[in-house]
């Protein structure tokens, strides 16, 4: 954005110059494809503002976050999918020969939020692959971009939206991201 002398104070660009140089931003683009996350990301999927989550222990992700982590299929590839569940949390199937099991320490279990996939053939998920490594996990998704008129923050925890709001609200920039968007 183009400033004019008095539009922005000394504080702002100070903090602007500080989150920019000396410690980087706290979020980067992704764009996700693919109908597994639909309706919360788009049936075609859309630009995600992710934070990024440098460390991952479950005080930093919570059960109900949409998270992108390492494809743990194709390790150059990434997903988003909802955390569903985190370690010591007991895993019981509706497929009576599975048998129940409790997530062991930094393990978590993702979802696809699509109920409209076959959970085991297209869902590419906890379902699919097992459970998860949380240091995998590399952010957040807090805001997406589907369209240049469709787009919002994305439904995350309460814990999380809490924590994301302030990072929003420097670092969202919906013109930055329309430029980018794969429509």
């Amino acid at each position: 954005q183009n400033y004019k002398g008095g539009q922005i104070t000394d504080r702002e660009l100070g903090d602007t110059i500080w989150k920019n140089f000396f410690q980087g931003k706290l979020t980067f683009m992704h764009f996700n494809k693919g109908e597994e996350m639909a309706p919360t990301l788009g049936a075609q999927g859309g630009t995600l503002l992710v934070r990024k989550i440098p460390w991952v222990d479950p005080t930093k992700v919570f059960v109900g976050d949409v998270v992108v982590l390492k494809d743990p299929v194709k390790s150059d590839d990434y997903l988003v999918r909802r955390l569903a569940a985190v370690e010591g949390y007991e895993m019981v199937s509706t497929d009576e020969k599975d048998e129940p099991f409790v997530l062991e320490k930094d393990q978590c279990w993702v979802l696809a939020d699509n109920e409209n996939v076959k959970p085991k053939q297209e869902a590419k998920d906890s379902r699919t692959f097992g459970p998860v490594s949380l240091t995998d996990i590399v952010g957040r998704a807090i805001y997406c971009l589907r369209t240049a008129v469709d787009h919002g923050p994305v439904n995350n925890s309460h814990f999380s939206v809490q924590k994301d709001s302030p990072v929003l609200e420097v670092e969202l920039d919906v013109d930055e991201m329309a430029r980018s968007h794969k429509a």
